[in-house]
């Protein structure tokens, strides 16, 4: 059926045709003569501004004169281009579609005096027929802060605060910080990055080859140790992996950790804010609960929004809503290393990857994330969330904090349109998590 919208005061016609494939479709839509004239008034006004004709100063001359010359069709290519953008769009709008990808555009009839009819082949986001997405089951979440969970991160606090003290006359033990010498070969020969002068490493760090550390424990003050280990097959430097090496190592010194005592002066430096153990234990116990508030939170809305995603109904996802996702997670993934330091150039050497496996990475995952946003915003409109201009301005104020800018520059970063659509997206999210039932899981299996 042909759907009729008025622009102008002129009518333009849009039909919409699935294909057997219900990602993708026909949009048949026509631009009046009214919107045609105009751009080809457009298109001559440009186009004489090129050419020279006889008798006539360099872009004067009559359109007349030209359309005798070169026939008024001439025009048609470059009026189509300057219409064809809004005509699309407003055809789109009518047929109630949401295109994720380019158009590709053919003409089916450019007649002088007639509107020009074209077709546009698109694929479109698919449909979503909700489930339940209220009171989803989740598993209880446990957010109790124990006596034991303090005491642990306050025993982390205390290795921070830990000196390194020479050790003499004892032998090298898990803990320790060796200083040495190293200088790794394979088959005899040197490599490269194999060798250093006064490493100071912590043994049981597993900051080396797996079973090189275990092998300086036990050792003393000036020994040398040949220490063999095997690179693993999954080594970065694939000229290594998998790779039998052998380490000469000069043991230079040895240092223990010596804790500080756990009274008022130690609770003093981890934290002037506090002036006994007492209070730098309160502290901790709030903080600790906060994170596991937080963790709770989180949870529960992984678990709701998968479950509602789960009882949704989804048409089949277009491969180009998916590549769209893939790069874009890809583009944020590297712009965080970047901000870090680390060029994208920079991370392939270190990780000993190539984009198209960073790529891989992320596209595993992209469907689920993709049926994920598309039933957030079907539940957006099911519920008619909406976002008012007092919490734009609160979510430009937070924006410009976090990443400190000008709220005039987030302003022009993010449009309005943007800023509603995540408003409306976290609302969605506390919907359905805030909605969320925690039960109780057995996890114990009984014998009968």
């Amino acid at each position: 059926m042909v759907k009729l919208i008025v622009i102008g005061g002129n009518k333009m016609s849009a039909k919409w045709e699935r294909d057997s494939d219900a990602s993708k479709g026909t949009l048949t839509f026509e631009i009046d003569v009214d919107t045609i004239n105009k751009g080809i008034d457009e298109a001559f006004i440009e186009t004489r501004k090129k050419i020279t004709v006889p008798g006539f100063r360099k872009g004067r001359v009559p359109r007349q004169i030209f359309n005798q010359m070169y026939g008024e069709e001439s025009l048609y290519q470059d009026a189509l281009n300057k219409v064809l953008p809004a005509a699309y769009s407003d055809a789109v709008k009518e047929a109630g579609i949401k295109p994720v990808d380019q158009p590709k555009i053919d003409i089916k009839s450019m007649e002088k005096g007639q509107p020009w009819t074209l077709t546009a082949e698109v694929a479109v986001e698919p449909e979503v027929k909700l489930g339940d997405y209220k009171g989803m089951e989740v598993p209880e979440q446990d957010t109790t802060v124990s006596d034991a969970d303090v005491d642990s991160e306050i025993e982390k606090k205390r290795q921070q605060q830990a000196e390194l003290v020479l050790k003499e006359d004892k032998p090298a033990a898990k803990g320790d910080t060796v200083v040495i010498d190293y200088e790794g070969s394979v088959d005899g020969k040197k490599f490269d990055g194999g060798s250093a002068d006064n490493y100071s490493l912590e043994l049981g760090s597993g900051s080396f080859i797996p079973g090189f550390e275990d092998q300086l424990i036990g050792h003393n003050t000036g020994d040398d140790v040949d220490a063999k280990v095997t690179f693993p097959k999954d080594y970065h430097a694939k000229n290594l992996a998998g790779k039998d090496a052998t380490f000469k190592v000069k043991v230079h010194e040895i240092k223990e950790k010596q804790l500080p005592d756990l009274d008022d002066d130690f609770a003093k430096d981890v934290d002037e804010d506090v002036d006994t153990l007492d209070e730098l234990k309160d502290k901790t116990r709030k903080q600790l609960q906060e994170q596991k508030d937080n963790q709770a939170k989180g949870a529960i809305e992984d678990a709701a929004i998968e479950k509602a995603v789960a009882n949704a109904e989804i048409e089949d996802i277009p491969q180009a809503m998916l590549d769209e996702d893939t790069n874009r997670q890809m583009q944020q993934y590297l712009a965080g290393m970047q901000q870090q330091g680390i060029s994208p150039k920079m991370y392939f050497q270190i990780t000993g990857t190539k984009e198209e496996d960073l790529k891989k990475q992320f596209a595993n995952d992209a469907e689920q994330r993709v049926k994920t946003n598309l039933v957030l915003e079907a539940i957006v409109d099911d519920a008619n969330i909406e976002a008012s201009d007092d919490e734009i301005k609160d979510e430009i104020k937070d924006l410009a904090k976090q990443y400190g800018m000008e709220e005039d520059a987030v302003e022009k970063a993010l449009s309005k349109d943007m800023l509603s659509h995540d408003i409306k997206i976290k609302k969605a999210v506390d919907l359905v998590a805030d909605s969320a039932k925690q039960v109780k899981t057995d996890d114990k299996k009984t014998d009968k």
